[in-house]
């Protein structure tokens, strides 16, 4: 049986999120102020794309044999990094639902990383936000973020 209170410890989270950054915010309730819990920083996508790759594609011979030719880098680097940190802050919050310190969780993110992070949470078992706002607001402060979410 389950006491008065016990529910105290575990929060709703807001997490608000771009390529480069995941900022956790903590509140008791869906419409509760909003406190800073954690941040997850990706310092790959500061980087420059030449920074990410090692060296130059290489060089093939055409299927006829009669030439050679480049081979063109056909991944972008920045997405593959935006890739591998949408999983990162997918995980963290896998892991705090699954435990019990996350009762719920928005997302609030960029439009393009917003997509990052549904096809990383969508490889974890019963992990959906109750809210979504495709919104970059990373550099807002709590207050801005608290209001836009109301307002959706």
């Amino acid at each position: 049986m389950a006491q008065k209170g016990s529910h105290t410890n575990k929060l709703f989270w807001a997490v608000v999120a771009d390529e480069a950054r995941a900022i956790v915010y903590g509140h008791d309730t869906k419409s509760g102020p909003l406190r800073k819990v954690a941040t997850l920083d990706n310092e790959v996508a500061r980087m420059k794309a030449s920074e990410l790759v090692s060296d130059r594609g290489g060089r093939s011979f055409d299927s006829g044999g009669e030439g050679r030719h480049g081979m063109g880098q056909k991944v972008d680097p920045h997405r593959q990094a935006a890739a591998r940190f949408a999983k990162t802050v997918a995980l963290r919050i896998s892991k705090a639902k699954h435990s019990g310190a996350c009762r719920d969780f928005a997302l609030v993110a960029s439009p393009r990383f917003l997509g990052e992070l549904r096809a990383a949470l969508n490889t974890m078992p019963t992990v959906d936000p109750y809210l979504e706002i495709d919104k970059d607001m990373v550099a807002a402060d709590a207050e801005a973020i608290r209001k836009l979410m109301d307002s959706a």
